[in-house]
């Protein structure tokens, strides 16, 4: 016991640290309810500091994930704040839209995202309804360590499934989308998405034969580690093979601000792919703006941004960054590699529902296939995408930090031509005009992460495979 209030009595002893969206942890080990209760006491603090009153809580499909969000609505109630608890499970992006619509100074969601079934976290959102900045997060983690307050006070329930499908729809081409009778996959990994999407189709009367694969929550994901990309779609690739354009498939993460695709033939659709698609039909739509992608993302994005007359802006990983231009006012979309993508007239935040119902929009106003449409962008700019990543576990951060300091001066690889370097979030090496190749290290834990653009499938590969033999592993 006098361990434990040790611990509390010194922040710097919590163990807790935010990444670059939360604080998550492995449940049991050092996600437990002691520990979210401390976090939830810091940004309640946050919150009356800044004369906060309302605050809203979610959770996803995860393990305890409800118990634990009751225990944050518990403590933050306990500090007189006004606490309203989703009375279900719910996507991301519905609790930051929940913030904005119930006019609350700011949420709580309880998710790890795309973490393995045995992640849970802590996700702060700011009242304008969209991930909190590094400044806000940073003051949050200043109180870290103190006493969380236990008071009994009430917890309302909120449920705003309804409205947020109403704010859907004044965004969307509802009249294209109503007379549309083809069919569109959803497949929500066992996460939060689920039925979500399904709950839209039948909410505002569409005829789109919507076939949902995976749509009972499951903690554990059906066995995968709830991301989409292709190693976690074995299913869904197998189902769409027999499918024939412009039928495809949208994916979504654990807690659905995510997206990702698989087109008819079982055919992987990246992020990077549905980011340009989505921009083109942003500008077909009439709208403009800035253009904001994170460091990781194609270059076909500053292409095709700069072949439309829109500028283009570069931030660090991390979607808190984006929001950040969000908040700015005058972006047109904003995206990064992990296929969190958020758009203008939105809330400031990633949405895998809305952009999975842009991706139909942009396939009925067109006429085209999402693979058809891409193909078209590629020849427009005239740049050839092909993009792959590996994430490498060290066994410590002193050994990241020597593999990071290794990588620092560039040289060729794997027959390509280095012209230059970049560090604004690791280092990257330019490949003329032709691609890149970025090392970045994990803020939060002993990963290398080596990303790779290039024109081919078969040169992606060469050069991930000697970046590999080069850090050694």
């Amino acid at each position: 016991m006098e361990k434990a209030k040790e611990a509390v009595s010194n922040p710097s002893n919590t163990g807790i640290k935010f990444g670059t969206d939360g604080w998550r942890a492995i449940i049991g080990d050092q996600f437990t309810f002691d520990n979210v209760a401390l976090v939830a006491q810091a940004y309640a603090q946050y919150l009356l500091e800044h004369q906060g009153r309302r605050v809203v809580v979610g959770y996803d499909t995860r393990f305890l994930a409800n118990r634990f969000a009751q225990r944050a609505a518990e403590v933050l109630a306990a500090n007189g704040l006004q606490v309203y608890l989703a009375r279900s499970y719910l996507p991301t992006p519905v609790l930051s839209f929940a913030v904005k619509h119930l006019q609350a100074d700011g949420g709580v969601m309880i998710t790890a995202s795309h973490n393995p079934a045995e992640y849970l976290g802590f996700k702060i959102k700011g009242s304008y309804g969209g991930a909190a900045t590094p400044a806000l997060v940073a003051e949050v983690e200043k109180h870290l360590g103190a006493e969380p307050k236990k008071a009994s006070a009430a917890v309302h329930s909120f449920d705003v499934r309804k409205d947020y499908y109403n704010f859907l729809a004044q965004q969307l081409d509802m009249e294209a989308l109503r007379n549309y009778s083809g069919v569109m996959y959803h497949d929500s990994l066992g996460g939060a998405g689920a039925g979500w999407l399904a709950g839209f189709v039948k909410h505002a009367g569409l005829k789109l034969e919507l076939r949902e694969l995976h749509a009972v929550p499951d903690p554990m994901f059906y066995g995968v580690n709830p991301e989409p990309i292709p190693q976690n779609q074995f299913t869904l690739m197998t189902v769409l093979k027999a499918e024939e354009d412009p039928t495809f498939a949208a994916v979504n993460d654990g807690d659905a601000d995510r997206i990702g695709a698989v087109l008819a033939g079982g055919i992987n659709f990246n992020s990077h792919q549905i980011f340009a698609v989505l921009l083109k039909h942003l500008h077909h739509k009439g709208l403009s703006g800035r253009v904001v992608k994170t460091f990781s993302t194609s270059k076909i994005i500053d292409k095709l941004a700069h072949k439309l007359g829109l500028e283009l802006l570069v931030t660090p990983i991390g979607f808190k960054y984006i929001t950040d231009e969000m908040l700015k006012g005058g972006v047109l979309i904003g995206g990064e590699e992990s296929g969190g993508i958020g758009v203008a007239g939105h809330i400031p935040e990633r949405d895998g529902i809305f952009n999975a119902l842009l991706l139909l929009e942009a396939v009925i106003h067109t006429g085209k296939s999402l693979g058809q449409q891409f193909a078209e962008i590629e020849a427009e700019v005239g740049f050839k995408h092909a993009y792959d990543r590996i994430d490498l576990h060290l066994p410590s951060m002193e050994q990241l930090k020597q593999v990071m300091e290794k990588v620092q001066t560039p040289h060729p690889i794997a027959a390509q031509q280095v012209s230059g370097s970049e560090n604004l979030d690791g280092i990257k090496w330019l490949f003329n005009d032709t691609g890149w190749l970025l090392f970045r290290a994990s803020g939060t834990e002993p990963v290398l992460r080596i990303y790779c653009e290039a024109q081919d499938e078969k040169t992606v590969k060469a050069v991930l495979a000697e970046a590999r033999k080069l850090v050694g592993l």
